[in-house]
């Protein structure tokens, strides 16, 4: 599975690199994180660590693979 994450402003190279396992674009006052996503933990995980970091997620979604 592949997902995006949509976060609300622009991340720092050193706050994007808390998700090692994500790729992630700038844009818009917003930063998108996207790349596989292995099951629903992981999932879970990836929104825990948005939080526990502060972010606010705008959005997120399933994309085709």
């Amino acid at each position: 599975m592949r997902y995006e994450i949509r976060v609300d402003g622009d991340m720092s190279e050193t706050l994007a690199q808390a998700f090692p396992e994500l790729e992630h674009v700038r844009m818009s006052g917003q930063t998108v994180l996207f790349g596989p996503v292995v099951d629903d933990a992981h999932l879970f995980g990836l929104l825990a660590r948005c939080q526990s970091l502060g972010l606010r997620v705008l959005e997120m979604r399933r994309v085709p693979e």
